[in-house]
């Protein structure tokens, strides 16, 4: 399996885990852009965002709010991003979420 994202769920890669439930993996960005800066993947295999179901969706979203609780950012804000394309500067083609806070964006 070449997708690297996969490869961390399947405990193959190592990552800094902060956040699993049975659908979803959330683990540290290795090139933060914020103080805090977490990527919350689905577990499954999902090419990008657009190709999610709205369970998935909903899943990724409900992780998200609960690590901004646990990174401390839930109350001065943050940020949630997907990057969709190679234009979109998309690296890694499993769909990913990214929760950004931690300093004014």
């Amino acid at each position: 399996m070449s997708c690297l994202f996969c490869r961390i769920v399947d405990g193959e890669v190592p990552a800094t885990v902060v956040h699993e439930t049975k659908t979803t993996l959330a683990f540290r960005d290795i090139h933060p852009k914020a103080p805090v800066h977490v990527l919350v993947i689905p577990r499954e295999h999902v090419p990008n965002a657009v190709d999610l179901s709205g369970e998935q969706l909903g899943d990724l979203f409900a992780a998200a709010k609960e690590i901004a609780e646990a990174e401390g950012v839930s109350e001065t804000g943050y940020r949630l991003l997907f990057n969709t394309g190679p234009d979109s500067g998309q690296e890694v083609f499993h769909a990913h979420l990214h929760v950004l806070g931690g300093r004014k964006l």
